[in-house]
């Protein structure tokens, strides 16, 4: 996989040199295919072809030096019903991806809470990851959304710049992805949203099956391993003050499936010391805060030059949750240099927070059994990146990682990891 990012940038070094400072470039690296995207688009179809590859490599930190790579194909096609049946606001999405590659976290030994190559998981296999309808009403201030959906598109949306995943996607997937199920990973739900492009509410209902996430089952349609349905509601609000833009959210969210309790057995004991069956708890909640914020813009011409700020913050249930908070923060800086106006710098700092709850269950379990299991308290994470558009439709981005108490153990090793993420759409 590494070969693949290295043929990237050979075969692109040129182009890169001979870029204008100021030219449009194609979204595209193939450009208009010859005019057939547009002659497409025009009849009301339009297609998606996109490849992620993550190369990561540990030169401190676990069992291994290893380099190991990771990647992503998605081909997507998108059908405007106003332009094709004359159904106006109606749009189909469907969605196929291919996930490859190895987990550098756990080859090496890093045994980190969060992946340092956030495209890996939910097996290297094919998967139906999108075939939903949405039809907008009312001049589109009702929009509803039903079929196969990943649930972090609609909400806790966050990008997936950075390569940690502490910085990454929606992040309640993030912490309890054992029920909410993030891209790639889709299932039966509807959405329903209420309002404008600058401030909406909406509500939403995904069904919970854990056959979902079998990696056996990428074009799983059937419900019959269904526990409960996943309810998020949330707010939003992009509001833009003296030219600079905002986003902010807050997301709350229930599952209405039985879950095991980390601490106690069914008799109200400890798990760890008297053992037996655990707890079994009605239902499963928590809450999701993300305010993105641009503070200081350098073109008046160009508003996505200058520098922006993030906040993420998330809380899950601590009955059920073995992970139940993480919070991040960071800055990126668009348009460092007036020759690279599309080039990005971005810092940000994380924690992810084992639930004290569960902690205190392998605390009993190593009195009953000394040294068995590793106590986890947090983890923290710094990354940084500068991203280079080398020409539209082709992107790569160096990173460096810095994890403190990888899985959340104290005497665990600092790690650092050297990365490079390469974006490309054809």
């Amino acid at each position: 996989m590494l070969r693949l990012i290295l043929a990237i940038a050979a075969a692109s070094a040129a182009a890169l040199a001979s870029a204008s400072a100021h030219a449009e470039s194609p979204t595209q690296l193939l450009g208009d295919w010859g005019g057939l995207r547009s002659a497409w688009a025009q009849r009301g179809v339009e297609f998606q072809i996109g490849y992620t590859e993550e190369g990561a490599g540990n030169v401190s930190g676990g069992d291994h030096r290893y380099v190991r790579g990771a990647g992503q194909l998605a081909l997507g096609t998108t059908l405007d019903f106003g332009r094709l049946f004359g159904i106006a606001g109606g749009t189909l999405q469907v969605t196929l991806t291919n996930r490859n590659g190895r987990n550098l976290a756990s080859d090496a030994g890093l045994d980190t809470l969060q992946l340092v190559q956030e495209v890996y998981g939910r097996g290297n296999i094919w998967r139906l990851t999108q075939m939903w309808y949405e039809q907008q009403l009312l001049g589109g201030a009702v929009s509803w959304k039903l079929g196969r959906m990943t649930i972090g598109e609609d909400f806790a949306a966050f990008s997936c710049d950075f390569q940690n995943l502490t910085f990454c996607g929606a992040t309640p997937g993030n912490l309890v992805g054992n029920y909410w199920y993030n891209w790639p990973v889709s299932q039966w739900g509807t959405r329903l949203r209420v309002g404008s492009a600058e401030a909406y509410v909406q509500v939403g209902a995904y069904q919970v099956d854990p056959k979902n996430i079998a990696e056996d089952h990428g074009f799983f349609l059937g419900g019959s391993g269904t526990t409960g349905a996943l309810m998020p509601a949330e707010i939003v609000w992009q509001p833009t003050f003296n030219g600079l833009a905002g986003s902010y959210s807050a997301t709350v969210w229930y599952d209405s499936s039985h879950a095991d309790d980390v601490y106690y057995n069914r008799v109200g004991l400890p798990l760890a010391l008297a053992g037996g069956p655990p707890l079994l708890r009605q239902g499963r909640y928590g809450i999701s805060f993300h305010v993105l914020q641009q503070v200081l813009r350098t073109s008046a011409d160009d508003p996505k030059r200058g520098l922006s700020a993030f906040v993420n913050f998330t809380q899950t249930d601590r009955r059920t949750s073995q992970i139940d908070n993480q919070v991040a923060f960071g800055l990126i800086y668009t348009g460092v240099f007036d020759s690279r106006p599309r080039d990005v710098i971005a810092v940000a700092l994380g924690r992810t927070q084992v639930n004290s709850r569960y902690a205190q269950t392998e605390a009993f379990t190593n009195l009953r059994q000394p040294g068995s299991v590793q106590v986890q308290r947090a983890e923290y994470v710094l990354e940084a990146y500068y991203n280079v558009e080398v020409t539209g439709g082709l992107e790569l981005r160096p990173n460096v990682q810095l994890i403190r108490y990888p899985g959340g153990v104290t005497s665990a090793k600092d790690a650092v990891v050297l990365g490079i993420k390469a974006v490309v759409n054809l």
